[in-house]
Formats: structure tokens, sequence, C-alpha cells
């Protein structure tokens, strides 16, 4: 089998993709041989187990590409233009290749779009003769149905709702999180074209939990460097003392966030574990994938900015951040009861893979 997806570049949303999928894969397919399409590839390797191809080099892809019995493309958001149309042609054209040369091929546990007028005749045109293919929202079924036509295309949900080996919690005492330290709130941030507009919203809101609430704020930067500049450019927005966390496994992220009281999120799986261990949340969602989480999880706050929108005033953002405090039994219970379906869901993703192998 051959992944293509956004490996080996230190997102830790991504790799947090990929571990899940390894490993289921290597629980059902046992036999299977897995490769993986990486930015980094001795570093993939090494830290999976696996064979690892250079993303850039195109005949070595090709070459991965033909000794492959099935090609999956995802998971994560890889079949959209928002990002560059560039990166779209680049998996869009792995797909094209798997199925010119006769391999399967496969849209694997993804989010589609948004797409452009070119976005979206880029994937008509490249993905055309697809096999299967499975996506992770309501959203990205409609759309991918209406391109891809004579494609069976399913709904599912994220693999890493999967997750489940946090470090033990005693791990994190070293940085304050421990359980005699109290309760304390993760907050995840992203880049976007109008983050300093959400600057003060975010600052309003971690002031909030602490000073009324007496909830610390942690922010962990789930994308490197560039999250963790932009989480110490809130930090200076606050009057409270937040902390910034050094980067870290995904075994200790997963368990900084099973131990948060709550999260504020825009990076989409700092909110898929905070849901996998029902935490309650407030999300910001930068991406049409974020906002379809929350309508997939049927989550009962509204967002706490949208980005692109005006900037909500300090009374609303209040009342939203008591919300969550004031409700957590009743957002936890939602959430731990839609786990089950949403987990369910993500395991289908194999089972359809599954079925693609056994076809003749």
């Amino acid at each position: 089998m051959l992944i293509s997806g956004y490996y080996g570049f230190g997102n830790l949303g991504d790799e947090a993709l990929l571990e899940v999928i390894v490993e289921r894969l290597r629980r059902d397919f046992p036999a299977a041989s897995i490769e993986v399409l990486s930015a980094t590839p001795q570093r993939t390797a090494a830290a999976y187990r696996v064979d690892a191809t250079p993303r850039w080099d195109w005949r070595a892809v090709r070459t991965a590409i033909g000794r492959a019995d099935v090609v999956l493309s995802g998971g994560g958001g890889l079949l959209q233009n928002e990002t560059s149309l560039r990166s779209l042609l680049y998996y869009a054209a792995v797909v094209r290749e798997a199925i010119r040369t006769g391999r399967k091929a496969m849209i694997f546990a993804q989010s589609i779009g948004p797409l452009d007028f070119w976005g979206r005749w880029v994937v008509r045109g490249f993905c055309k003769g697809l096999d299967r293919a499975t996506v992770r929202d309501e959203r990205s079924l409609r759309l991918l149905k209406h391109l891809l036509p004579d494609a069976p295309v399913e709904r599912t949900a994220d693999p890493v709702f999967l997750y489940d080996r946090p470090a033990p919690r005693d791990d994190l005492a070293a940085d304050g999180l421990g359980p005699e330290s109290g309760a304390y709130a993760v907050i995840s941030v992203r880049k976007v074209a109008s983050f300093r507009d959400g600057i003060p919203v975010l600052a309003r809101a971690v002031d909030r939990l602490a000073e009324r609430h007496n909830v610390r704020a942690a922010f962990l930067p789930l994308g490197g460097a560039p999250d963790a500049a932009l989480s110490t450019d809130v930090i200076r927005a606050c009057s409270s003392a937040p902390v910034l966390l050094p980067e870290c496994s995904l075994e200790k992220t997963a368990a900084i966030l099973q131990g948060a009281r709550f999260a504020i999120g825009m990076r989409l799986h700092a909110l898929v574990l905070a849901a996998r261990f029902a935490v309650p949340f407030l999300a910001v969602p930068y991406d049409p994938k974020v906002a379809a989480l929350c309508e997939d999880l049927d989550y009962p706050l509204p967002p706490l900015w949208i980005p692109g929108r005006p900037r909500p005033s300090d009374g609303a953002i209040d009342e939203l951040v008591d919300r969550l405090v004031s409700e957590r039994e009743r957002l936890t219970a939602a959430l731990a009861a839609r786990l089950p379906v949403v987990q369910a869901a993500a395991e289908r993703n194999f089972e359809v893979l599954g079925e693609l192998l056994g076809d003749e």
C-alpha cells in the first residue's frame, strides 16, 4: 500500500493521522507492506517502521505507485486549492498516476475543498476513474459526489478519533499540568490571513477563564514554531499569565488534552482529540473542515470567532466563555455520547479499504 499525504513536515495533526492509519493497516492487513510519500523519508521510515519515498522526486513517486496494489490519498485536507493550486495539482497527480497505471486508487478520510473553478476542474479531471472514496464530513460528501458522480463515495470520520494511547498524566507534572496543578485549558492557534483580528478575541477568552473561573491557559503549538510564535502574540495581549508549552509527541499532546478542563482550538486535530476525550471546547473555524467537525459532532456551542468576520463584543465573548464553564457537564456528556458514532465511522475507512482490496 502506498500512502500519499502531508507527511514528514512535522505537523502534529497530520503525523497523528499517519500513526493511526499505519497502526490500523497493520492490524487489519498484517501481510501488507506499507510505503509513505514523505518530505523527510528517513525520519518517517524510522518513526513508523515503514518504507518511505521522497515526495518531491517524481520519478521515485511513479516507481512507488507502480509497485503498489493500492494507492491511498489521505487522510487530511489534500484536495483543496485554498493553500495553493500547486498543492492540489500534486495530490491529484498522484491519484491520476495510480488510475492511469491500473492501480487501485482510494481517496481516504479526506476533507474536500475549498475548491474554486480551476480546483473543481482539477479534481473532476484527475480523479475520474477513482475506485473508492471516504470523506470526513457531509459537506465533502456532497462536493465530491457532485464532482465525481460515478465514484463510490462514503462519509466516514477522521481516523484520529480512534487514537487511544495518551501518555500517563504523571508525565505532565514537569510542565505544571499534573493532577495536583489545578484546572487548565488548552489553546491551539494557527496562522490565517485575519489572525491579527482574532488576537484580542482569544486574549479576552483566556483572561475570562483565568480571572472569572480560575482556569489557566496552556498554549500548545501543534504546528511547530509558527504556532508557537502566534501563541506568543496572544499571550502578550493577555492580562492573565498563560503558559506556552514546548512542542511534544503525539502521546504527550493527547495526555495534555485528555487532562484539560476545556480547549479553545483553531487546529482541527486539537479539536478532534478534545472531542475524543470528551473535553468541552470553543472552536475557531478558520476552515470549513473545522465548522464541519462541529456540525458532525452536533456540538451545542457556537464558535468563539470566525476568521474574516467582525470581532464579537467583549460581552459576547464573556457570555460564551461563561456558558462553556457552566455547561461543562452537559457538553462532556454530549461529546461522550457522540464518540461511539464517530469512532464507528472512523473504523469504516478501513472497512471500505478492505472491500476494495477484496474486489476482483
